[in-house]
């Protein structure tokens, strides 16, 4: 599938990206070999495969919930930026509409 123009620009914008003009070509040629690639993967019959989450079986991966020398707030705090309340201050991401 060739990727547009258009399909290029949104996204990058979804992602936040500005790209150079010589980043474009190697960018739409590298999603178009991944959309490629995930059609190819269309073509499997898959009705009689129990979906799975992991290729192998998996156990608790997780480590025991211990607590540890972890920092106070206000040695967390010491270094931010900016700081309001006790909490670190962020720019805003989402927009409004």
């Amino acid at each position: 599938m060739k990727i547009t123009d258009e399909q290029l620009n949104h996204i990058a914008a979804l992602a936040r990206l500005r790209l150079a003009v010589e980043e474009r070509a190697g960018l739409r040629k590298d999603l178009g070999n991944i959309v490629a690639y995930v059609e190819k993967l269309n073509e499997l019959d898959v009705n009689n495969i129990e979906p799975t989450l992991h290729a192998l079986p998996q156990a608790n991966v997780f480590l025991r919930p211990e607590a540890d020398n972890f920092l106070s707030a206000k040695d967390a705090l010491r270094n931010a930026p900016r700081e309001t309340r006790g909490f670190f201050e962020v720019p805003r991401v989402i927009e409004e509409a």
